[in-house]
């Protein structure tokens, strides 16, 4: 599709082709051969109109004081400061991704919701989801796909993780204050997350490094 700035650069003889198999009449007759130009010429306008009314928003982004702030400024600007970061994000949960989809590895919006409320708990009593991301500045889908790729490492990493009952009693002695839980039943539990994201997150540098070794990876963004 043409920019707008290449439709208005169009010339009106260019968009009526010297087509052999015209109707001889209206070449031989000046009257509609011009009829035809201004039709031409009205629906090119009609055109260019709906081009800008659907795309003003990106021309132009605001005006200050009669002044504007173009589009394409905005997103150079949030390009050049946030482009790379945000480009190497979009890398590294690709490779998540791809490496959960190589193993089998599914997870559900169920399993993302009892991932939540488990975090919520963890946070005490009180703690409402919304005000979190609020704070944080976050959507509720980017929470989400935040906790989809936490799952999927836990559960690509923790096939061969094991937490043994006197490394959860002797947690649950060290960090007992800091426990949300009451019951033995829920510090027992809550224990033995917190020492299986632990080993979790010893061995999440070594894997991801040799994710990213085994990629094949072009950056074109500069």
């Amino acid at each position: 599709m043409k920019t707008l700035h290449e439709m208005i650069d169009t010339k009106t003889e260019d968009l009526i082709p010297n087509d052999p198999t015209a109707p001889s009449d209206m070449l031989r007759d000046p009257s509609r051969a011009a009829s035809f130009r201004w039709g031409v010429v009205l629906v090119l306008l009609v055109v260019i109109a709906i081009a800008y009314l659907g795309n003003r928003g990106y021309i132009v982004a605001a005006l200050v004081n009669g002044k504007p702030i173009f589009g394409w400024n905005v997103n150079q600007a949030i390009m050049s400061r946030y482009g790379q970061q945000t480009l190497t994000t979009m890398i590294n949960e690709q490779l998540i991704t791809e490496a959960a989809k190589k193993q089998g590895v599914v997870i559900s919006q169920n399993d993302i919701s009892a991932k939540e409320n488990d975090l919520m708990k963890s946070l005490g009593p009180g703690v409402k989801i919304d005000d979190v991301l609020k704070y944080q500045g976050m959507s509720r889908a980017d929470f989400d796909d935040q906790v989809r790729l936490q799952l999927i490492v836990e559960k690509v990493l923790g096939k061969d993780v094991a937490v043994s009952d006197s490394e959860i009693a002797d947690y649950i002695t060290k960090n007992k204050d800091t426990l949300t839980a009451s019951d033995e039943a829920g510090m027992n539990a809550e224990a033995k997350q917190a020492i299986f994201s632990q080993k979790i997150n010893d061995k999440v540098q070594t894997w991801f490094s040799a994710l990213k070794a085994q990629a094949k990876i072009v950056t074109l963004l500069k």
